[in-house]
C-alpha cells in the first residue's frame, strides 16, 4: 500500500465542541491538487466529547476516499495524532486496552485503524486557532455543524 504511484490528497480535520461532553462538531476539507478538486463535509452529534468529533473527522474524511491514497493528514489533535504515531500499535497489541482500561473510543479507533490500513498516511500537526487557512475552515464547519443543537432540548 505504501506506493508513491497512489495519488496524492491533502486532508484537513477539525472536531469542537460546546461543552466536554455536549454537542459536538466534525468537519475536513479534501483536497486534490493535480485535479483542483475539493470537498468540504461536516457533521454534528448532540452528545459527545471533543476527542470524538476530532477523531470523526478524520474518520469521515477518509471514508471519503473511493481508493487508496496517499493522505497528508493536517490536524490540530494530539490526541489524534499520537494514536495513530505512537498509540494505536500498543493499543492493538494488548487488546485496544490501557493497562488494565479498555482504549476510549475504541470503536472510532477501530475504524479509524482499517480506514489507515487502505491508505498511507503522513501525519501532520497543525497548530490550532493559529491562522492556518485550512484548519480555521475545518473549525468553523464543525462549529456550524453543531450549532444547530445549541438551545435544543
Amino acid at each position: 500500500m505504501k506506493s508513491p504511484k497512489l495519488p496524492l490528497v491533502e486532508l484537513y480535520t477539525d472536531g469542537a465542541c460546546s461543552g466536554n461532553p455536549g454537542p459536538g462538531g466534525w468537519g475536513f476539507i479534501l483536497r486534490h491538487e493535480p485535479s483542483g478538486k475539493e470537498i468540504e463535509q461536516s457533521g454534528a452529534e448532540r452528545e459527545t466529547t471533543n476527542n470524538r468529533m476530532e477523531l470523526s473527522a478524520v474518520i469521515q474524511g477518509l471514508t471519503a476516499l473511493k481508493r487508496s491514497c496517499r493522505v497528508h493528514l493536517y490536524t490540530d489533535s494530539v490526541y489524534v495524532g499520537k494514536g495513530i504515531s505512537e498509540w494505536m500499535a500498543k493499543w492493538k497489541k494488548n487488546g485496544w486496552r490501557r493497562g488494565n482500561q479498555p482504549v476510549k473510543n475504541t470503536e472510532l479507533w477501530k475504524q479509524l485503524d482499517e480506514l489507515i490500513g487502505r491508505h498511507d498516511i503522513h501525519y501532520h500537526r497543525v497548530a490550532g486557532h493559529s491562522g492556518h487557512p485550512e484548519n480555521e475552515r475545518c473549525d468553523e464547519l464543525a462549529v456550524l455543524a453543531y450549532q444547530k443543537f445549541l438551545g435544543a432540548s
